[in-house]
Order: structure tokens, then sequence, then C-alpha cells
């Protein structure tokens, strides 16, 4: 054991110490053994626990916290835990070392894209995109990829579903179903040996989403696709909508799983989400824009792009910049219908003028409702094509079967978008009655 000066720790008696020249000084508790602070020249003051060490054979020292950030009292209460550990024959210097070596979940999440997600999910993209926007943030309320294992507990899984769901209810749900993924195939490696933290967390309430392109909506659609400056972005949403296609296979099209002759395009199983090949029907809309997307293109694919993969990416800014466009043709309109005038200023970007606009229809009272296509997502565009297919009469089994969907239940959502197919079948059943019992024309039209 070292040799320390014996005191009795107070607040005042620990605040008096002076730090000394070089080095350092040793101080011991006369209340609880095995209690020490540690006076460095700098005059930090830190308290340990030094005793002998059963588990090792060999003194051993736990650091407990600085002074006065630990209070005397704070110090004892830790130290009497430590001194019965070391008394019961364990090392709590070597359990400290221990978890300072154990795994993160960030060293977790590592390991589980690529013995798993890569090698099992053909979506391991979208695992690496929700563990990056949620999962390594203080954003959310807890960081969880910093932590370690053994300190997640079903708490902090809890806190980061309702912090996600405050605003994505959906999403939150499908993070916690992947950390719960995450920490069951830790379970199934032998590298954790607890619960999964990420069970029993009640989920939220999910509605299936009816979203898409309304009658009036779709002329403004095309309006603002017709702006956009990229052609293969423009195309790329063209074909999104009139294929009804998975934004991802559309992206990942290739000229080898286009049969011309037939107008058909075969999607592999390997890359559909059901895993089994799936067939889609292709216009001859679609075929005259997927034969301009050939015209000096040389790569593999129909969409090429600069990323790693060779092909188009997430067109996310696009989109944007779409609905953006579309919203300040619809605020000039509003503005112009008042006798008032709005002029695009030389050098500003699409989102000043936006503002702009936005500022002058707030300032002079313009009724901006409805003025940007609200909630519209690029997945709407698959739906967009399935709703118009039942507004026509096609039956749930041959939608289904466009869309690649692999049970009916998946396309009782296209049943129920627009009251419209529903009036049409109503009125067209009253007026056969009405004939049936002889009383035509008694609605007046």
């Amino acid at each position: 054991m070292t040799t320390a000066n014996a005191i009795n720790f107070t607040k005042s008696e620990l605040t008096k110490i002076f730090p000394p020249t070089i080095g350092r000084i040793e101080f011991r508790d006369t209340k609880v053994a095995g209690l020490q602070l540690r006076v460095s020249s700098t005059g930090i003051k830190t308290f340990s626990v030094y005793r002998w060490g059963k588990a090792t054979g060999k003194p051993e020292r736990v650091t407990i916290g600085r002074f006065p950030e630990v209070s005397v009292e704070a110090a004892r209460a830790k130290a009497t835990e430590i001194v019965a550990a070391f008394a019961m024959g364990e090392s709590p210097s070597e359990a400290k070392r221990k978890a300072r070596a154990e795994m993160t979940f960030a060293d977790l999440f590592d390991l589980y894209i690529e013995r798993h997600s890569k090698v099992h999910k053909r979506t391991w993209r979208e695992d690496q995109s929700k563990y990056e926007q949620y999962l390594c943030s203080e954003k959310n309320g807890i960081n969880l990829a910093a932590k370690k294992l053994s300190a997640i507990d079903r708490t902090d899984i809890a806190r980061l579903h309702a912090k996600i769901g405050k605003t994505h209810t959906i999403t939150a749900n499908r993070v916690i179903a992947l950390v719960s993924s995450i920490f069951g195939r830790a379970i199934t490696w032998d590298i954790y040996d607890k619960l999964n933290p990420a069970t029993k967390i009640k989920k939220f309430k999910e509605n299936s989403r009816d979203r898409f392109l309304q009658r009036d909506e779709l002329p403004r659609f095309f309006a603002a696709l017709g702006t956009e400056p990229n052609d293969v972005i423009r195309r790329f949403f063209l074909i999104s909508l009139l294929t009804g296609a998975r934004r991802g296979n559309v992206l990942t099209m290739r000229w080898d799983c286009l049969d011309g002759k037939n107008w058909t395009w075969k999607i592999p199983g390997d890359q559909s989400k059901n895993g089994v090949p799936l067939t889609v029907m292709l216009s001859a809309e679609v075929v005259q824009l997927i034969s301009q997307c050939k015209e000096g293109n040389d790569t593999p694919w129909v969409f090429p792009g600069t990323g790693k993969g060779g092909h188009l990416a997430d067109p996310k800014k696009a989109w944007k910049r779409m609905l953006d466009t579309d919203e300040l043709s619809q605020l000039v309109q509003r503005i112009n219908q008042t006798d008032q005038e709005f002029f695009e200023e030389e050098g500003d970007t699409l989102e000043k003028t936006l503002l702009r606009a936005r500022e002058h229809a707030k300032l002079n009272g313009i009724d901006t409702n409805g003025s940007r296509l609200e909630d519209l997502r690029p997945h709407d565009l698959r739906r967009t094509l399935g709703s118009y297919q039942a507004m026509t009469g096609a039956s749930l089994p041959i939608i289904g079967k466009s869309l690649g969907h692999k049970s009916q239940a998946a396309t009782q959502v296209y049943a129920r978008l627009d009251w419209d197919p529903v009036r049409v079948s109503v009125n067209r059943a009253t007026q056969a009655m009405l004939e049936a019992g002889g009383i035509q024309g008694e609605r007046g039209e």
C-alpha cells in the first residue's frame, strides 16, 4: 500500500489543500478505509480507492472522480461499494477495463451489416440510412451508437422510439424493428447475453397511406416536371409514374432486362421486394421514354449516374425542386390574379424566389391553401397508377399483378382512394334498377 497523509475528508479541508510544486501528493480518509484523494501539481484533485485485490493478487486503484464535482459524501458512498467488491474477491478495476473494451452499438451495427444485412437483405442500404439518421445522433434524444451494449436498456429504446414518433410514427416503428433485429443477431452470435432491449416496445398505430395524384394535381405535376433541366431525372419520374414500379427497381433498371419486342421489363427475383421475378408491362409512352434514354448512353443502366453503383441515386433534391417549382407557379398565378405583379430577381435561386413569393402572398392576404402539392412522395407515383387502374374498372387481382403485389390484401388500398369510381358504380346500378322498374327518366338526367 502507498503512504498517504490521513485526514478527515470534509469539503472545507479538501478545499484548503494546496497543490505540490511538482508531482502529486496523496491523502487518505480516516472514515472510509481505502478512499484517497490525489492532488496534482496542476491543482486537480481526484478521489480513488486503493486496495489489495484478491482477484489479481496485487494492489489496485479505482478512480471515482474529481473533487469538488464529486462531493465527499458521494465519494464515500462509492468507495464503500468498491471496497465491498474487493472484499468479495472481485476486481472493480478489471471490470472497468473490460467495460472499456466492450463492444459498442456502433461496433455491433458494423458487424450486423457485414454478416447479415448485406448477405441476406436486398434493402441493406435502408438499414444503413436508418442507422445514420436516427441511431448515431443526439438529436433523437440518445446516441445509441456510442453506448456500450451493456449500458443499453429498454428505457433507452423506448425513449428513442417516442422521440422519433413525435413526427414520424411509421419510421419510429421501423427503426425499433431494426434495433430489435440487431440485438437478436447479437444474441444468436453469443455476443449479447441479456434479453433483447427492443422487445415489448409498444408500436405506434400505422394507417395505410393512401396519397396519390388527384385529377386536378396531374396537370400541375406534368407542368412542373416539364421544367426539370435534367432529362435523366425527368424521364425517371415519368417512367416511375407510368410503370408503377418501385423506386429502387426503376433506379437500377438495366438494358438487358428490357424486351423491346414484347414491351416488357423483367425484374429479377433478387431485386424484387417479394423475392420472386416480376414482369412489368410497358406502355407505348414508356417504350418511347426508354428509347430516349438510350441516346448517348453506353452504360448498362437506363438511368446512369455518377454514384458508386453507376446508376442514378435517389433524386431527393430533384423531387423537392419539382414541388418548389409547382408551388412558385401557383403562387405567382394567385398574385397576378389580384392585379399585383411578382418578378423573379436575377441571380436568385429557386428557394429564394419561392420564399419571396410566400412572403408577398402573406403580406397581401392572398390565400395560399393548396398552393403546394402537400405530403406527396415519390412512392405515391406507384400508388397513383394503381389508383387510376381502379378508377377505370380494373379488378384488384389485375392491379396487384401489374404492381407485383404478392397478396390481394396489399391491393385493397386502391379500392378506397377516390369516391368518383364508387359514385359512378352507384349511379349505374341505380339507373339499372329504375329502368327495370319502368320509371326511366324520373331522375331528370
